[in-house]
């Protein structure tokens, strides 16, 4: 089958054919075989590539598998054989899942338990896109901050794959959405989201532009900062929060990790949640499957939508490191397997 297998730590936007290339694909990579009587092999179909992705073939993500390793996490496809105590799936079944290594490959092998079924209606490889980004979004502003309509949301990094998501499930719970983001483009694209307001971070203060809009809604600040971005942004940010506000760590894609002055967060009643997504699986794993769950059916109902940015095939993998790398990315970028990808890089 074919895989994207990651030989050494490195730069994954280097062509694959480069020899400093930390990933290699191949063709002739082993299919995996089931491994219990309740796994289930999975035909992958599309899988996302995610910022942790990235930063864990760079060797700079928290969780450092031993090399070799085929990199993946989020994915969606056809369940192509069942384990003999598997009553919850058949042979083609269209599902969506996660795992912590593994989805950049033709096949994927996973326990029934840990597959979602995917709601007629839904397209697949919009399901493929969701489970990582809009799952993190969905525990963060819904199971953490407890977001509610009214509420006002304040999302950096927003054009992005866990921004996006965070403005759909922010429009879902009736809060009033405030974006950051840079370029034309993106911010385009997030006038079309339907946000209540865009701040063009290359061009204005966040500070001023939020306030101002604040004023004019007769709003007393920011009630949840959704933030995997980190760095300045984060400190300005912080300016415009309101007394008991929320804060949701999520990532530091400026690669400048924030500081949160204690003091401060006491005067003004701050909580600060460490979202680490992934940590759910082992600590609170029904968490992510209620979820999951209702993710799938606001995706099947139209309450949210997947923006599919660039799509390619796994051996085209470096292109769409290189998409997600130079943030020309708005939305997802998708690697799908067995059709001609479209591009728009």
């Amino acid at each position: 089958m074919e895989a994207l297998v990651c030989t050494k730590l490195g730069d994954p936007t280097l062509p694959l054919t480069d020899q400093s290339s930390p990933v290699v694909f191949t063709s002739s990579h082993s299919i995996p075989s089931l491994t219990s009587s309740t796994s289930v092999r999975v035909r992958v179909a599309a899988t996302s590539i995610n910022y942790a992705n990235y930063l864990q073939i760079l060797g700079k993500y928290q969780e450092k598998p031993p090399l070799p390793f085929v990199p993946g996490s989020d994915y969606s496809g056809v369940v192509d054989a069942v384990g003999d105590s598997v009553n919850l799936f058949k042979i083609g079944d269209r599902v969506c899942s996660f795992a912590s290594l593994g989805s950049f490959a033709g096949f994927i092998v996973a326990d029934q338990k840990d597959l979602f079924l995917v709601p007629d209606g839904c397209d697949l490889v919009a399901a493929g896109a969701m489970p990582v980004a809009f799952g993190t979004s969905h525990v963060a502003l819904v199971h953490r901050a407890h977001l509610k309509a009214g509420q006002v949301l304040l999302v950096l990094g927003a054009a992005g794959g866990v921004g996006v998501s965070a403005i759909q499930i922010g429009k879902v719970c009736g809060a009033v959405v405030i974006a950051v983001a840079r370029g034309t483009e993106k911010l385009q694209f997030l006038k079309s989201m339907g946000v209540d307001h865009i701040v063009d971070s290359g061009k204005e203060s966040i500070i001023d532009s939020v306030k101002s809009f604040l004023k004019t809604r007769k709003l007393r600040g920011v009630d949840v900062l959704y933030d995997p971005v980190g760095g300045k942004l984060t400190k300005e940010s912080m300016k415009v929060l309101n007394w008991g506000a929320q804060i949701l760590v999520i990532g530091f894609a400026s690669g400048e990790v924030p500081v949160i002055p204690a003091n401060i967060a006491l005067v003004k009643n701050w909580t600060v949640h460490g979202l680490y997504w992934g940590s759910h699986k082992i600590h609170q794993p029904h968490v992510l499957n209620d979820s999951l769950n209702e993710l799938l059916q606001w995706l099947s109902k139209g309450l949210i939508s997947v923006n599919i940015s660039h799509s390619y095939p796994l051996s085209k993998a470096n292109l769409a490191f290189a998409a997600l790398k130079d943030r020309k990315v708005l939305g997802k970028v998708m690697l799908v397997t067995g059709a001609s990808p479209k591009s728009k890089l």
